[in-house]
């Protein structure tokens, strides 16, 4: 855990543009740093588990939000079309 004192020096360098926390590419604070790093690694691990839990799984995530507009969710449209989406193919974590 970094000190006050380290935790200052980090938040001016990355406001200065360094990227100071790994994965934390873009934010202009340490702890916006931080924050960009916690959702890509979460982010991914999600990912991960979809791909590991199989494939169809992630098939159907796919086509629930290739129904999605700007009007209604993947969701209410497959509702409405009458398209079967099969949630228990989700990844449940």
């Amino acid at each position: 855990m970094a000190t006050e004192q380290q935790r200052t020096e980090l938040d001016e360098r990355a406001g200065q543009g360094e990227t100071v926390v790994p994965g934390g590419t873009g934010g202009k604070s340490l702890e916006a740093q931080e924050h960009l790093a916690e959702g890509r690694s979460r982010g991914g691990q999600t990912r991960k588990q979809q791909m590991t839990a199989g494939n169809e799984g992630y098939k159907e995530m796919g086509r629930k939000g290739g129904l999605t507009t700007a009007e209604e969710s993947g969701g209410e449209r497959a509702a409405r079309e009458g398209i079967h989406i099969d949630e228990s193919k989700f990844c449940k974590s």
